[in-house]
């Protein structure tokens, strides 16, 4: 073989043996790409973040209903026939100021009687008491005997009891013929007239139970303090005494705001919604707020910052329980029960199994298992939970 043919046998094999170790060069590269994709797509990317301490306090808002300072339904006290009504709905009043008047024809009669009684009453007194007199004088003489003399006293005593008797009783008719007239019992708005002139009316008595064949004529509320009243979730009784600040929103105020003080509350629940009747005062000088209005009751329920919180979505529920996904340094998940204090809208309290420096996954996937490996990825900053100073802490990934 000569000289020449021996140089292009070698280049030959030089090229054959480059393009052998181009291709297994090519290989390893393409088995490093392999392996670190399957090793990437191994590592599920999650969001990991740390919890952070609750706030001092959060807000409730509850359903209120306010109702008058005072408020009085009027009912007759004696039987007729109306008269007049001197004030319609919405009239500002003061107290023992006339609403209306009553015409009372049989009673009319009754206290003329009456007072005719008396004048008998009277009469019949003088003249016992005279002859009571006359024959007391002549006690001791042969003219009378003692026996005449005491019962002539008896029957002056006797005259007066019904002299008293005839006075209390002219004293009663006058006392429902004041009642003729209908008057406001305290200064406030009449919220209602439930009667017009003709009517006639039934004497309700005085007595609640005497009701049953009267009639209301009006209503008349005091408003210049108004109370509002509004159930309670038995998990806040704790919070319901002095110094408990509320704010009222009226829907048909947007916008508006009204400072509210606690007042009481009934120390007791209802069976059936668990929830306790509470009381607060609204100054009402400028007459915003009517009896009857719904309103937003906000209350600043005081919480304990040094209860941890998560968001929600980052609980995982379970049939072991209800459980948080841990992240551990070697980047792998360890899963947590952990037991749930107040829910505070967006983010819920962890009373027990979370410590501050732990780290865990936000929002993880149903196919989120013990052990698995996990890759920390960037992610938008979460929202603020309501009441909290600040977002949750974000482990950005390394």
């Amino acid at each position: 073989m000569n000289r020449r043919t021996k140089l292009v046998t070698s280049l030959l094999m030089l090229a054959a043996a480059a393009v052998v170790i181009g291709g297994i060069e090519e290989r390893k590269r393409a088995l490093k790409v392999l392996a670190r994709t399957a090793e990437e797509q191994a590592e599920t990317p999650v969001e990991v973040i740390a919890p952070q301490p609750g706030p001092p306090t959060r807000s409730l808002t509850l359903p209120g209903t306010a109702r008058a300072w005072y408020e009085a339904p009027i009912f007759a006290q004696v039987a007729g026939y109306v008269k007049s009504w001197n004030e319609d709905y919405g009239a500002t009043v003061k107290a023992g100021q006339l609403l209306g008047a009553i015409e009372t024809p049989g009673l009319d009669a009754q206290y003329a009687a009456a007072k005719a009684s008396l004048g008998v009453a009277e009469s019949n007194y003088r003249l016992a008491t005279t002859t009571a007199a006359r024959w007391q004088a002549l006690a001791g003489t042969p003219a009378v005997s003692k026996q005449e003399v005491d019962v002539q006293v008896a029957g002056a005593a006797a005259r007066k009891a019904e002299l008293e008797s005839a006075q209390q009783e002219v004293a009663r008719y006058a006392a429902l013929e004041a009642f003729k007239r209908v008057v406001a019992p305290f200064d406030g708005v009449v919220t209602a007239r439930l009667t017009d002139v003709g009517s006639y009316v039934n004497a309700a008595g005085g007595d609640s139970g005497a009701r049953t064949g009267s009639t209301e004529l009006f209503t008349v509320a005091d408003v210049h303090e108004i109370r509002v009243f509004v159930a309670v979730p038995q998990d806040f009784a704790g919070s319901l005494k002095a110094g408990l600040s509320a704010t009222l929103h009226l829907p048909s105020q947007p916008g508006r705001s009204i400072s509210a003080k606690f007042l009481t509350t009934a120390r007791a629940f209802s069976p059936d919604t668990r929830t306790a009747v509470t009381e607060l005062t609204v100054d009402n000088a400028d007459g915003a707020i009517w009896p009857g209005t719904y309103v937003d009751v906000e209350f600043q329920v005081p919480t304990d910052p040094g209860v941890l919180m998560v968001p929600e979505q980052a609980l995982i529920f379970r049939a072991s329980g209800i459980q948080i996904a841990m992240v551990d340094p070697q980047q792998r998940v360890h899963l947590r029960n952990v037991t749930l204090g107040e829910n505070l809208g967006e983010a819920v309290q962890i009373t027990s199994g979370l410590a501050p420096s732990d780290r865990l996954v936000n929002n993880p996937s149903a196919g989120l298992l013990e052990g698995s490996r996990v890759r920390p990825v960037n992610a938008a900053a979460p929202k603020t939970p309501p009441g909290a100073a600040s977002g949750f802490g974000r482990t950005d990934a390394p």
